[in-house]
């Protein structure tokens, strides 16, 4: 992928949601005080212990990491300690969300050796837009373009792990959207410095079906510990050859949790 600088514009986070239309690859704040007060504790965090792993996305990446989910904390410290990595995740972040997120200070100065990037599910959601699939994969995949240049942009040094949309059952008519984004994103990768990773045929069968037990049965979205672990054993082999094998030490920021949830 051809490198691009951009602009970086500041906007007040408390910017009124509206109506209008909105595009992925215009950055675009949450506006709910939740949103907020993460956003603080996410820039705080940036500047507290070490980061070489830096994990980005909505609420499938942030739940992963975080301290109101237990057992998934537990499944993350299991599979990374050593490699010094963090979760900068929000939920029911759209791409415009995480991309506002970004150009906002989230990744300022961190200087990660390798991102992980799952984004774009909340803009699919669970419907069928009356524009079509195609229309509608086009517009994410510009605005995960316009993530992928603001990450290189600001860390350089990077190898950005782009993850194809997980399944969703949910709907399964949004399927196709899904796999449209993602051959889309297939595309932008070159194998050296933005690596295309997808694991869905670990999670579903060919018509996207999800094999039982690796997401949330309530949802149909949401990983289980199974999930994750499929997810993780993918990325382990990369982070192994990226950075070596784990030490025996963990110098990553403490993790955070939903401001909500205490």
């Amino acid at each position: 992928m051809k490198k691009a600088f951009v602009a970086l514009a500041v906007l007040p986070i408390a910017l009124a949601q509206t109506d209008a239309v909105r595009h992925a690859d215009e950055p675009f704040p949450r506006s709910d005080k939740n949103s907020q007060i993460a956003h603080e504790q996410l820039l705080a965090k940036r500047n507290q212990g070490r980061i070489d792993v830096y994990f980005e996305g909505d609420s499938i990446t942030r739940r992963w990491g975080a301290t109101d989910y237990p057992q998934l904390l537990a499944n993350w410290k299991g599979n990374f300690f050593g490699w010094n990595a963090a979760d900068f995740g929000w939920g029911a972040d759209r791409v415009e969300n995480i991309l506002w997120r970004i150009e906002n200070g989230e990744l300022d100065d961190v200087n990660p050796k390798v991102i992980v990037l799952l984004a774009g599910t909340n803009n699919v959601g669970n419907k069928v837009v009356p524009e079509g699939p195609d229309a509608a994969a086009a517009d994410v995949t510009r605005g995960l373009a316009a993530l992928l240049r603001v990450m290189e942009a600001k860390a350089p040094g990077a190898v950005i792990v782009l993850m194809g949309i997980f399944p969703r059952n949910d709907n399964m008519a949004v399927m196709s959207e899904i796999d449209r984004i993602n051959a889309n994103l297939s595309k932008m990768a070159d194998g050296h410095k933005i690596r295309y990773m997808n694991v869905n045929d670990r999670l579903a069968d060919a018509d996207g079906k999800l094999f039982d037990g690796m997401m949330n049965s309530k949802d149909q979205l949401h990983p289980t510990v199974k999930g994750y672990q499929v997810w993780a054993d993918a990325l382990k082999l990369v982070l192994t050859e990226l950075l070596g094998a784990p030490p025996g030490e963990d110098h990553s920021p403490p993790p955070t949790g939903d401001p909500s949830a205490r």
